[in-house]
């Protein structure tokens, strides 16, 4: 069977352990890659219709709002199926110790019963928060593996961390 990495990521200003700096490409991405890179797995990118704002200030109000709205963002797109996956290792970063609402409206698009699903998020404090929590609430029957939190500040350097990430969660299939 076949492996997909599906992650939200968002370029633009980003925080980074106490300043703020513009990025072409999103942490949560840079990360991504790096998994599909190792694993083989094919990408993915969740990706609202309405996107955040590039301005770390308003995009953090945006993502609170959503949260507190409990929203379902439209997507650009969806994968046909995820029937020949059965490995997913899910990414996003972390926004209000929670997923953006995005990623919500990916998993609740599917069917999550056999799946494995490895997540991982990039945050400046917050780490997995309840992430790995509300990931196996919605994927009912899925088998939901121990999370990775990468530090967004460090993410080119994370590779090795993830590759250890991944050799451990491969042993838990």
């Amino acid at each position: 069977m076949a492996i997909l990495t599906a992650y939200f990521s968002r370029a633009g200003e980003n925080y980074f352990g106490g300043e703020y700096r513009f990025i072409n490409v999103g942490n949560t991405e840079k990360a991504a890659k790096m998994i599909s890179e190792i694993t083989g797995a094919d990408l993915f990118k969740i990706e609202p219709k309405a996107s955040y704002s590039p301005t770390y200030s308003v995009c953090i109000e945006q993502a609170k709002a959503d949260l507190k709205n409990n929203a379902r963002p439209e997507l650009v797109s969806l994968p046909k199926s995820i029937d020949k996956y059965d490995e997913v290792y899910l990414g996003y970063p972390s926004y209000w110790r929670n997923m953006p609402m995005a990623v919500y409206t990916f998993l609740e698009s599917f069917n999550w019963e056999g799946k494995i699903i490895h997540p991982f998020c990039t945050h400046e404090g917050s780490g997995l928060s309840d992430t790995v929590k509300e990931i196996k609430r919605v994927c009912k029957g899925a088998k939901v593996t121990e999370g990775l939190a990468i530090v967004g500040s460090y993410v080119d350097s994370a590779k090795p961390s993830i590759e250890k990430w991944i050799e451990k969660v491969r042993k838990m299939k």
